[in-house]
């Protein structure tokens, strides 16, 4: 979390200075790992044994919580016994067998979480990143539903986002799933209330699933997408298989790019639309913790830069399909006019005004406009038809690409301190340039002498996809057998060798668990 979240770190590391505790689950050495109390260093691809684990461990101690699920959960104390029986097989010999875990460590990481006043749960890409991820939030769920470590203030789970206003995206329905305020596609009532706030015809606005980015790509590649309006993102350095993708985006017929700089992608596109980056509009912001906060403007665009939503409007008024408030044909006068709408259209923020924002953020759900906003979710009821939280116990099924003695290493990869994502903005900042200006790939001492590789030696990393060039550095921090690489750096795309096939249920790739080979460059 320091490398990756760092701001939301300094709020970790304040609390253990105030007498908290903290498990860390890591596959890696990270700066955070000196701070915990217990790190769990696991195998890549075996969290549910880990997670099933430490649910069997919690009944069998009696550190459960079977109030909490009489009242909360549906089925009471039945699916308790459901999950009794599914982690059964997870003892804690089991779970070090296939995990790496002593047993010591896994009793006490239970011990720490189950029996805390109140334990809270913040989860990294990592989790959901895997072919079988939408199994580990389940057992997640199903640990933190068995001890009661949800439903009141501290506790719970919370998956801070990967990147700034992610959270404000999706709430307002940047989703293949939800229309504005979280409400499924497929709710009838809703769409009609949307098509006649957006003064659309109720069968021009889909009422089914949409497609993922990393599906669109797909099917851009299958010939069954022939365009792309891409926005703020440069998948030819951040999506998987980038082979794939460089096929996909060859297969468009036409592709336009808004953004604030000349991406790779950019580069690709028949039109590039000039946007303003986050100092130069004015707007809203809504953090990982539902805050929404005012954005106002503070330089100016420089050259033919236009803020977003004006290229957005004057798209739509050259497609001759105008939009502007409340379905009218007008253009929105300002953001807080198009936040207006937003407030109207997701139930959630309906309290929230820019008059209210003026003083200070506000957590959503926020019904009124007297209504404070909501600090903790899930108090009296969970967001499920019944209101009852819902145990689903799962399996542990190896969601890691197969390795041989072609491929014998697991690669991961993932964020570190000094760059961003891409590295479109970051690389730009000579301080931070300074202190990670390139590529490497990390690997245990063991591998390197098995293979005769060298610190600091020029590599070559291969997968079943694609291949790159970078550093070696030697480092006890991960695994035997397994190694990490940042995807920041243009020179060395790690999504080259990157797996695209998808979980079944979230639809997102497997970005961690790719075989691969290292090899000197000779």
């Amino acid at each position: 979390m320091i490398e990756t979240h760092p701001v939301t770190a300094t709020y970790l590391k304040r609390g253990l200075a105030n007498g908290g505790t903290l498990v860390l689950i890591d596959p890696r050495w990270t700066p955070l790992a000196p701070f915990a109390d217990v790190w769990l260093q696991p195998r890549m691809g075996t969290d549910v044994a880990l997670l099933n684990g430490m649910a069997r461990i919690a009944i069998k101690e009696g550190w459960i919580d079977e109030d909490f699920i009489s009242r909360r959960v549906s089925g009471g104390l039945e699916s308790l016994e459901a999950l009794k029986l599914a982690v059964e097989p997870y003892d804690q010999a089991e779970v070090t067998r296939l995990t790496g875990v002593p047993a010591d460590k896994l009793f006490l990481a239970t011990r720490l979480y189950a029996t805390a006043s109140t334990s809270i749960i913040a989860t990294g890409m990592g989790m959901s990143q895997q072919a079988v991820g939408t199994n580990n939030v389940f057992a997640l769920i199903n640990l933190m539903l068995a001890t009661g470590q949800v439903g009141r203030e501290g506790a719970g789970i919370s998956p801070p986002r990967g990147q700034n206003n992610v959270q404000g995206a999706t709430d307002v329905g940047a989703s293949p799933i939800f229309y504005p305020g979280y409400i499924p596609a497929s709710d009838e009532a809703n769409r009609a209330r949307i098509a006649a706030l957006w003064g659309y015809p109720v069968s021009e606005l889909p009422g089914a699933r949409g497609l993922t980015a990393v599906e669109i790509i797909k099917a851009a590649g299958d010939g069954k997408v022939h365009a792309l309006y891409v926005m703020g993102e440069n998948p030819l350095h951040t999506d998987p298989n980038l082979n794939h993708v460089e096929h996909a985006i060859h297969m468009l017929d036409f592709m336009v790019v808004q953004d604030i700089f000349m991406t790779p992608t950019a580069l690709k596109a028949d039109v590039v639309l000039p946007s303003s980056s986050f100092a130069e509009k004015d707007g809203t912001f809504t953090n990982s913790d539902r805050r929404v906060l005012r954005v106002r403007k503070a330089v100016e665009m420089p050259g033919q830069a236009r803020n977003d939503s004006w290229i957005i409007q004057e798209i739509a008024r050259r497609m001759n399909r105008p939009i502007g408030p409340y379905g009218s044909s007008a253009p929105y006068p300002s953001a807080s006019s198009i936040w207006d709408e937003i407030a109207v259209a997701a139930p959630i923020v309906e309290g929230i005004s820019y008059k209210r924002l003026e003083a200070r953020g506000i957590q959503w759900p926020c019904p009124t406009a007297d209504h404070p906003g909501q600090r903790t979710l899930f108090l009296e009821r969970f967001n499920t038809p019944d209101g009852l939280a819902k145990i689903i116990p799962v399996a542990y099924a190896s969601g890691v690409e197969e390795t041989n003695d072609e491929y014998p290493l697991m690669l991961n990869t993932g964020r570190i301190l000094y760059q961003f994502h891409s590295s479109t903005m970051s690389l730009r900042s000579v301080p931070l340039t300074t202190f990670a200006s390139q590529s490497y790939i990390l690997m245990h001492t063991d591998d390197a002498l098995r293979y005769d590789l060298a610190d600091g030696a020029k590599v070559r990393v291969l997968s079943r996809r694609g291949e790159l060039t970078t550093t070696l550095k030697i480092d006890d921090g991960v695994i035997p057998g397994e190694t990490f690489m940042p995807f920041h750096y243009p020179d060395a795309l790690v999504n080259r060798l990157t797996r695209d096939e998808l979980d079944p249920s979230s639809r997102i790739a497997p970005l961690k668990l790719s075989a691969v080979r290292v090899e000197p460059v000779v």
